[in-house]
């Protein structure tokens, strides 16, 4: 009979060991690394986020991450905060990445996501080096049910949408996270549609949206863009409907995406009479 105490003991024991082993002072340099940590861990664990965040980040992590300290993704800057995890992207802070690296600091290295099976791989892999494995879980068990929630609720002639703010130069196309939650609320992504990564104006009528999707950021900033999208050759548009949108945030492959759709499904389901297709 003595020895199931002992067993209960050792599993304590390993249990314990492996909360102590969980890093303490987390770094991420990247703005959906920022989302995901965010979602993890408790804001004690983290050390700091990318300055990104607190300007085009997930305007629903918006007063956690103006309350957590700020990287510029600086080497000097992050070896000053004593990270014993710096979490990044596989394309940014190429400089900084390999000096962290050459002084032994631990990183882990995310590469993006485009889709949903995408996300679930990123969101277990960063889950299990910060020691959240089953917070990373119930993360995806909610976004399960979302994607559940938005296939109940297809429409039956899919919105046609495109994500332009005035430039012919960024439009989202195919194989991005963009077009993954436009297709998951119920709409047809027209830049991928045409194979092509740019509009100018006369494109964008020869596609004939329904909706129009507008980058957040440039709403408010002087810029030709504005211009461009406010033009009064788009109310030839017969029913034509502009949503703004935080774009940064929709190319990031993390659990939120889901609800990202689902209030875009929404959106897209108030903003007024379809026509013919």
């Amino acid at each position: 009979m003595a020895r199931v105490p002992l067993l209960f003991l050792s599993l304590l024991l390993a249990a314990a060991g492996a909360r102590a082993a969980a890093p303490q002072r987390i770094v991420s340099l990247n703005l959906c690394t920022d989302q995901l940590l965010m979602a993890l861990v408790a804001p004690s664990r983290i050390a700091s986020i990318s300055w990104l965040s607190r300007t085009e980040g997930d305007p629903a992590l918006l007063p956690l991450a103006q309350r957590l300290p700020a990287n510029h993704g600086g080497a000097e800057e992050v070896l000053a905060l004593r990270p014993d995890l710096v979490i990044a992207g596989q394309f940014t802070t190429g400089a900084t990445r390999a000096l962290l690296r050459k002084v032994g600091v631990p990183m882990l290295e995310v590469d993006a996501a485009s889709d949903w099976q995408g996300v679930r791989r990123i969101t277990r892999e960063v889950a299990a080096a910060v020691g959240a494995a089953a917070r990373g879980e119930a993360l995806l068990q909610q976004m399960e049910g979302e994607l559940a929630q938005l296939a109940l609720q297809r429409p039956a002639i899919p919105y046609r949408v495109i994500g332009w703010s005035g430039a012919s130069d960024d439009v989202p196309g195919r194989d991005t996270m963009f077009n993954t939650i436009l297709e998951a609320a119920g709409a047809i992504n027209l830049g991928a549609r045409a194979g092509v990564g740019s509009f100018d104006l006369e494109q964008v009528l020869q596609a004939r949206p329904e909706v129009l999707l507008r980058g957040a950021t440039y709403g408010g900033k002087p810029a030709l863009r504005n211009e461009v999208a406010r033009h009064p050759i788009l109310r030839k548009l017969p029913g034509l409907a502009t949503i703004e949108y935080p774009e940064a945030v929709y190319g990031c492959g993390v659990p939120r995406a889901a609800q990202l759709a689902l209030q875009l499904a929404e959106r897209f389901a108030g903003s007024g009479g379809r026509r013919a297709p």
